[in-house]
Order: C-alpha cells, then sequence, then structure tokens
C-alpha cells in the first residue's frame, strides 16, 4: 500500500462513519422506545397482579413472556408449595458488573448488614442470644437485603465452571528482543515530590432523609422535598456560604429514590445526576480535561460537580467512600473529619488537606513523602514502567480474595460460624516494594541459578508466570488465583492432581511452595524481578500511627459523640491506605459524561469513542475507555506486591503474639484451620466453622474475632445467605459482651 492508497482508504473509512452515525442514532431512539414500553409492560403486569384471582400463566400469554417473568414482577403470583414441602432458593437477578465499580481499589463494594431485628435495642444478653439462636439453628435466613441488590459474588468452583479451555487466558510476555523491550520506564515520566499544597474546600454535611445540614458556620434543618439535585441545591446554598464547595450525603442515598423504575441501579443514579439544575446552575465543565466528563455515575458512591456562574463550584458525594457513617448524625460525621485531619497532622503530615475522596487523599500524602535531599536514592523520582507491563500487571494481579465455599466442598450444616478479620491488614505489607526498572527472569535464566538465589528472587518483590500442580491428595482450600471462566475475574483451584498456568506475586509462589501442610509444585515460565526498596513505608507507617491514635482515643473518650468520631475516623485512615494503595494500580481511563436531548428526544451525537451508557428523558450518558494515561503516580507493581502479600497472609501469616513454649509468633491464617472448616473469604476476612483463639495484639495485620455464632447453621450458598449470616454473627457476638 502506497501513501495514495493509504488516503484513498481513509476516505472510504470516514464514508462509513458517516453512513453509520445516523443509523446508531436512529438504533438508540427505537431502543429507548423499546425500554419504555417495557417499562409500561411491567407496571401494568404489577397491577393486574394485584387482583384477587390474578394468576400467573393468565398474565404471561397476555404479556407474550414467561410464567417466571411474569413472577419475577409478581412474587405473589409464584406457585405455593405444599406445607412443609422445603422453600426453593430465591432466584437472583445479577446485573453486569459497572465498570467504574469494577475499577475501583480493594473492598469497593460495602457489605449489606442483615435487617435489623425488631428487639435489637434490648440489651437483654440472654434474650439476644436465644433470637439469634432462633433465627439460625433451622436454616431460617432472612434473604432480603435493603437497598441495591447486591451483585453475585460467589466464584464457582472449577468442576461447575465448565472445562478448563473455556477459562480466560492470561497474556504472556512476548519472547526474545520483543518482550525485552518492555523492560524500560517511560521516557520523562517519574513520580516526584509536588511543589505545591492543596486547595481546601469548605465541606458542609448533610442527611437528605432528616434534612439536617451541618457545616463550619452552623446548624440547620432543611425542607429538600424529594431531594432532587435543584432541591439540595437551592436549600443548601440558602443557607451555606458559596464557599463551601462539597457537600458529603451523610444518609438518605437520595439518587436511589426512584430506582424502582429503572432496570440497573447505576441509571437511576444517572437520571438524579441529570435531573433539571436551580437557575444559573450548570453542570461543571471548567476544570478537567475533558469538559463534558462532569458527574462519576457510579450505582452506590456516586459524583455530582456543578458550578454557578464562572466562580462558584460544588461537588455531592457519598460519605460512604470514608466509611460506613453506621446511623452517625451530621455533626458526628463532621467531627470525624475534624478528628481524622487533627490525627494526620499530629504525625507530621504537615500539608495534610483532606480532598474529596480518600483514594485522592491518600496519593496526595504519599507524593509528600517522596525523597528530595540532593544525592538520596529516588531523588530524581520514582521510574514509571513501560505501558506493556502496566498492562500485563492490570490483567494479571488481582486484588483481594472473594470467594464463598459451598456444598458439596462443606457440609450442608456447619457446627458454627465464625469471622475473623486481619485489622488494618496492608499497612504490614507495605514495608518492602519493587523500585525500578524490573529484571526479566525467564524459565532458562530461573533455572540456571543457584538454589539460594532463587529463594532470594521468590522472596525479592516479583511477579511470576507459572505453572502449578497440586498435590493429588490436596484436601484444602486453593492456594493461587487463576483466571475463572466466564466474566468471573479470579477463582481458586484446588482438586488434587490439576495444572494450570496463572501469573502470582512471590509472596504466594513462596506460600504455596512452603505451606504448611504439603508444597504444591510450581514451574517459573516467565517473571518480573525488582530491586527491594521502601517508598511506602514512611507513608504507611505514619498512617498506622493516626489509625492507632485514634483507636486509642476512642477507646478511653468519655463523649459517646467524641468516641464515635474518633472510631469513625480511625476507619478513614483504614481506606486511605487501602484506596491509596489501590490508585497506585492506575486502571484504565473511563471517562463519564451526560448529554441533554434535542428536539424531539433526538440522541446527541456522543464524543469519538464514546459508547452509550443509558437514557433517560432529557439525558442520555456516555462512557469512553481512553487507556492508559502517563500518569506520574503510576505503580502497578507496588499495588500488586501488596495485594498478593494479603491474599497469601489470609492462608498463613505470623502474628504478633508468641508461642509460650517455643518462643516464636504464633502462625494464624486458613491453613492452621481443619480443612473444610473454611466457608468463606472476604479480601482480609476468613469465615469459618471452627473455633478460632487466635490471640489479638492490636497490631496491623492481626486477626480479631468479629463475629461468632458457637451453634450449628446451615452452610450459606448464596451472598444474601452469606450476609446474613455476617450480620447475625456480628450482632451475637456484641450480646455476648452486653
Amino acid at each position: 500500500m502506497d501513501n495514495k492508497e493509504y488516503s484513498a482508504g481513509l476516505g472510504e473509512l470516514r464514508a462509513v462513519r458517516d453512513e453509520l452515525k445516523p443509523l446508531e442514532r436512529e438504533l438508540v431512539q427505537l431502543q429507548a422506545k423499546v425500554g419504555k414500553l417495557h417499562d409500561r409492560r411491567a407496571e401494568q403486569i404489577r397491577q393486574l397482579g394485584g387482583y384477587a384471582k390474578a394468576t400467573s400463566d393468565r398474565i404471561a400469554t397476555a404479556a407474550g413472556l414467561s410464567v417466571i417473568d411474569i413472577v419475577a414482577l409478581v412474587p405473589s403470583l409464584a406457585p405455593q408449595s405444599a406445607s412443609g414441602a422445603p422453600a426453593e432458593p430465591p432466584v437472583t437477578e445479577s446485573a453486569p458488573v459497572d465498570q467504574q465499580a469494577a475499577q475501583a481499589p480493594a473492598e469497593p463494594i460495602k457489605e449489606a448488614s442483615a435487617a435489623p431485628d425488631p428487639d435489637s435495642g434490648s440489651t437483654d444478653r440472654a434474650g439476644a442470644l436465644a433470637r439469634l439462636r432462633a433465627a439460625t439453628a433451622d436454616g431460617a435466613f432472612d434473604l432480603e437485603v435493603l437497598g441495591e441488590p447486591r451483585q453475585a459474588e460467589n466464584t464457582p468452583s472449577p468442576a461447575d465452571a465448565g472445562p478448563a479451555e473455556a477459562e480466560r487466558v492470561l497474556p504472556s510476555i512476548p519472547a526474545g528482543a520483543e518482550g525485552d523491550g518492555w523492560f524500560r520506564a517511560e521516557s520523562g515520566l517519574a513520580s516526584k515530590r509536588p511543589n505545591f499544597k492543596q486547595a481546601t474546600r469548605g465541606m458542609a454535611f448533610l442527611d437528605t432523609a432528616t434534612g439536617v445540614l451541618v457545616w463550619q458556620g452552623g446548624t440547620t434543618r432543611l425542607d429538600l422535598g424529594q431531594a432532587s439535585v435543584a432541591e439540595i441545591l437551592t436549600a443548601v446554598y440558602a443557607e451555606a456560604p458559596a464557599t463551601v464547595e462539597r457537600i458529603y450525603v451523610t444518609a438518605g442515598d437520595p439518587w436511589h429514590r426512584g430506582s424502582e423504575r429503572h432496570e440497573f441501579l447505576k441509571d437511576a443514579v444517572a437520571a438524579w445526576l441529570n435531573g433539571p439544575l436551580p437557575e444559573g446552575w450548570t453542570v461543571e465543565s471548567s476544570r478537567g480535561k475533558d469538559r463534558q466528563a462532569g458527574h462519576l455515575v457510579h450505582p452506590r458512591n456516586p459524583v455530582g460537580r456543578w458550578q454557578r456562574g464562572a466562580d462558584q463550584h460544588t461537588e455531592i458525594r457519598s460519605v460512604g467512600e470514608w466509611f460506613d457513617p453506621e446511623g452517625a448524625d451530621p455533626a458526628t460525621v463532621r467531627a470525624a473529619f475534624v478528628e481524622l485531619w487533627k490525627a494526620l497532622r499530629a504525625v507530621n503530615f504537615e500539608d495534610v488537606v483532606i480532598m474529596g475522596s480518600p483514594s485522592q487523599t491518600g496519593r496526595d500524602l504519599w507524593s509528600r513523602t517522596i525523597p528530595t535531599k540532593a544525592g538520596a536514592k529516588w531523588a530524581d523520582g520514582f521510574p514509571v514502567m513501560s505501558q506493556e507491563i502496566r498492562g500485563l500487571l492490570h490483567a494479571t494481579a488481582g486484588q483481594g480474595r472473594t470467594e464463598l465455599i459451598t456444598p458439596p466442598r462443606v457440609p450442608e450444616r456447619v457446627p458454627g460460624w465464625y469471622e475473623v478479620d486481619r485489622t488494618f491488614a496492608y499497612a504490614k505489607h507495605t514495608w518492602a516494594s519493587g523500585v525500578g526498572v524490573p529484571k526479566r527472569i525467564t524459565a532458562a535464566a530461573f533455572a540456571a541459578m543457584t538454589e539460594k538465589e532463587q529463594t532470594n528472587a521468590l522472596f525479592a518483590p516479583s511477579h511470576w508466570q507459572v505453572r502449578v500442580t497440586i498435590p493429588k491428595d490436596w484436601n484444602h482450600v486453593g492456594l493461587l488465583p487463576a483466571p475463572a471462566p466466564g466474566e468471573r475475574s479470579w477463582h481458586y483451584p484446588y482438586e488434587g492432581g490439576r495444572t494450570f498456568t496463572t501469573w502470582a506475586g512471590g509472596a504466594e509462589v513462596n506460600l504455596a511452595v512452603r505451606n504448611p501442610i504439603a508444597p504444591w509444585r510450581i514451574e517459573i515460565l516467565d517473571g518480573l524481578l525488582w530491586e527491594s526498596g521502601d517508598p511506602l513505608k514512611g507513608w504507611s507507617t505514619k498512617l498506622r500511627e493516626a489509625w492507632q491514635s485514634l483507636r486509642a482515643t476512642a477507646d478511653l473518650h468519655g463523649d459517646e459523640q467524641q468516641k464515635q468520631a474518633c472510631r469513625l475516623a480511625s476507619r478513614a485512615v483504614r481506606s486511605i491506605l487501602l484506596y491509596g494503595i489501590g490508585t497506585f494500580a492506575q486502571r484504565p481511563r473511563i471517562t463519564t459524561g451526560s448529554l441533554e436531548l434535542g428536539a424531539g428526544g433526538a440522541v446527541p451525537e456522543l464524543p469519538d469513542g464514546a459508547r452509550l451508557t443509558g437514557i433517560t428523558d432529557t439525558h442520555v450518558t456516555w462512557e469512553r475507555n481512553q487507556g492508559f494515561a502517563r500518569d506520574q503516580y503510576a505503580h502497578p507493581e507496588w499495588a500488586a506486591g501488596v495485594w498478593s502479600a494479603a491474599r497469601a497472609a489470609l492462608l498463613s501469616v505470623s502474628t504478633s503474639a508468641k508461642d509460650p513454649q517455643t518462643g516464636k509468633p504464633v502462625k494464624a491464617g486458613a491453613l492452621h484451620l481443619p480443612a473444610g472448616s473454611i466457608l468463606a473469604f472476604r479480601t482480609d476476612a476468613i469465615y469459618t466453622s471452627a473455633p478460632v483463639d487466635w490471640e489479638y495484639g492490636g497490631e496491623p495485620g492481626d486477626y480479631l474475632l468479629k463475629g461468632r455464632m458457637p451453634w450449628e447453621q446451615t452452610t450459606p450458598r448464596t451472598d444474601e445467605e452469606f450476609y446474613t449470616l455476617q450480620g447475625l454473627g456480628r450482632q451475637a457476638y456484641e450480646s455476648e459482651g452486653m
């Protein structure tokens, strides 16, 4: 092909584009009409379902749907089982994972609590335990989950997932010079300490359920009506000054009102964000590279950004980004942010500014620990890896372990339920991280090493492509993540004799080889080996000190409001560490935005490369994958190392407690519990049917008992059942201390 043919080809491509765009707009309009008819049909079905003599089969015939579809809309029309017959498990409708949510750092999805006991206000310990026994002993799970339907998190066992060849195939480093070319730093890109201080933003805290608004200047109660964006902006700025630029919603979740009218929660959030605005207000477009990307449409913690004129800017955010307020009023939540700022200031984060989210705050605080002293190592900045290496880590380094282990791997009924959680766990895994450009270790290079060199390589910051063979007589949980079938990210093969290929960090590979039960066979196929450094140590040490200080204050303070405020602030510090580490992973950048419909509901032209994600009566929302940005703070090697070490520590880790006989640290983790007793993993928590007596020393990474029901349970098979037991287990444990 010569230059003339190339130019002609571009002309033809533009012609196809111009022909395709109006057809796509027509398709969008047609889809919108179909969506409205679906909503109309569903509403009519619900109305007809309220008739006393209505039957699901007749309505299904009239609607052109199946009986199952009708029952999903009108559960009362479900066929009634015979008295005493076992109830069928509920049908769980799983919505596709929101792309923004999927990119969030570790622990982005908040766990729903079980429905409260009507008598939960009672302080009678025996009565509370009796109620919990009655609720769980016969497997009578309360499957109602308030708020957003939880997306399925149950990782299927390989036996249920279909043949191994259906699994995702993880990328490999190309052989020879092409792959060797990946091992470089991005030219002109390094992490350096900023030479400016972040601007402070005035904050207000609003309970949209009660209308209570608190800011530095006072407290008032607002009439919010239906708590639309327009009503909130009008009411807040009738009382608070324009210097308030950030409104944290502490309760009420106004973006979820009317969610029953939408198929997905994200659509309800988008409709709320794009609702009518008061006169003079517009979606913010004067800050950021993409002028149209004013809002973050997230199903649980959205961010809306607006402006009035050229100078007044405001955000509406959820305080759930920082912590679960647990019913705290806005004044207590504001006090928590004040205590957070004071605690961070006290540990020598002298330029601390509380930013909009814990991830932004965490990265900013870390950036101010980068060495600047002339001659100090890395004083010129920490180099950013090549885009190829960052892409490889993005595809092959998972986050926290989330797994629900169900029968027949475990019994249908178990003798108890125990939850242990590693407190402030990630701080324990930030003492050593890979720095500089990694060295490639091929299979041949690894085989040529001495045994000591191989051991040192596995203990150093590293990331390995391995072929794994599980011992034939293995009867415990899986040790290494593997690409899961279908849309799931990772699962943990456990079947004796199985062989699979995956990527894993050095901490997990070491654990597999040296676990306390039986060594797994590991073959090194390729790998990345970094120089060991401590770029995160000073940052995490300060955060740990702030966390410990706030916890101690919460335990000793005589004022109940301040106790709660310090407790919430300590959880905010945990979020800063957790999500701060997640920001280093630098996922591909997803820009979201919205556009107003044209005359007659015409769908406007979307930005180049954008895809439609939602449509309402007034707006369309879109998103665009812009790939990896040239981010000077992109260090996925650090996030991957912390996540790998944390997953390994779920299985076996040294605690701060000492064995009285040997004087050595006591080991804890899933592999130190009986085979068949592990029921679930959730990032830093283990759920087991075996009693746990690990001593809690209060140090980061120690296991803390958070839930206990030492009586027989029905093993949870669904996430709804799991979260119900989780809530009941915590209630039972709290009741013991009454």
